[in-house]
């Protein structure tokens, strides 16, 4: 597993989404509540550009003609077909027990933690043993 440096926390606002590249993957990161998760831009269902769906809330009722609204703006629904994601675990409430969208770990680090930055020039040490030059790769 590798980490990627993908944006600044003021890069995302609030109840937004930020598509990345990694690895030729497209994946949305989400901003709630000052969490970030982040989801693979495809949906499991039928292959939609997941993340640029609908944040919306859970509604879950007890009684008939009651409700409440739950997870609020924690729930990816998809564009094409209204299908939802939990953003948190991307469990689908369609079909919860076969489908899932991927989610990734997402870390939220210091710069001064990161230390290199996000523009570093690759390097490769180089060491000298009796006129060889070896290169460690």
């Amino acid at each position: 597993m590798s980490s990627h440096i993908v944006a600044t926390v003021d890069e995302i606002a609030h109840g937004t989404c930020k598509i990345v590249v990694v690895r030729g993957r497209e994946i949305g990161v989400f901003r709630i509540h000052d969490e970030f998760f982040a989801l693979i831009n495809r949906c499991p269902h039928q292959g939609a550009e997941l993340c640029k769906g609908m944040l919306v809330s859970r509604s879950e009722s007890e009684l008939p003609g009651q409700y409440e609204l739950t997870h609020r703006g924690e729930m990816l629904r998809c564009p094409w077909h209204c299908w939802e994601f939990d953003i948190r675990t991307g469990q689908s409430w369609c079909d919860p027990e076969s489908v899932k969208a991927r989610t990734f770990a997402v870390a939220v680090e210091s710069g001064e933690s990161l230390a290199k930055g996000p523009y570093v020039a690759e390097t490769v040490p180089v060491s000298i043993d009796r006129n060889y030059i070896v290169l460690t790769l």
